[in-house]
């Protein structure tokens, strides 16, 4: 059984290549937080209210594995799943697949892995937070077989 993945689409710009002409590393890494954005914004929109009320998602890890170069014009598919969830951390994965307007194959151009830790903003200080309720059943259907879930997710708590 395959995991579900969220997809974001992104055209390379200009701007995002190097002198060479390809894609330079830390776009990749940029446009997983374009993925990440997008898949609040589109299933779990209490999470970004609560961004401006104190909760805090900390990157805390990010790799990157390259395995071909993408160019300015290129179509790429950023797929986001699940990996883990676990106390206030999720880690999800995310494949970069080059990919033409109405292709039906696509090519793995990168793989990579990101960790945020739910905290909140209190006193000038970081807290960890469990991860809200809303956010944890949004990321549900993205898990893979093998993703480690708690029991069950606790509701957010109330940022003082």
């Amino acid at each position: 059984m395959s995991s579900r993945v969220y997809r974001y689409r992104h055209r390379v710009t200009f701007d995002e290549t190097n002198l060479v002409g390809n894609v330079y590393f830390a776009h990749y890494a940029h446009w997983q937080g374009h993925c990440r954005e997008h898949f609040l914004a589109d299933h779990a929109p209490g999470v970004l209210t609560g961004l401006s009320t104190g909760l805090a998602l900390v990157t805390v890890s990010l790799s990157m594995e390259f395995y071909a170069e993408c160019h300015a014009l290129d179509l790429v598919d950023v797929e986001m799943s699940l990996v883990e969830l676990s106390g206030n951390r999720i880690t999800m994965a995310f494949d970069y697949r080059r990919t033409g307007q109405g292709a039906t194959t696509s090519e793995l151009v990168a793989s990579g892995r990101q960790t945020v830790a739910v905290m909140s903003r209190a006193d000038g200080h970081l807290r960890p937070e469990p991860v809200p309720a809303d956010l944890a059943a949004a990321l549900a259907p993205y898990a893979s077989p093998t993703t480690h879930r708690p029991a069950a997710a606790r509701p957010a708590r109330a940022v003082r």
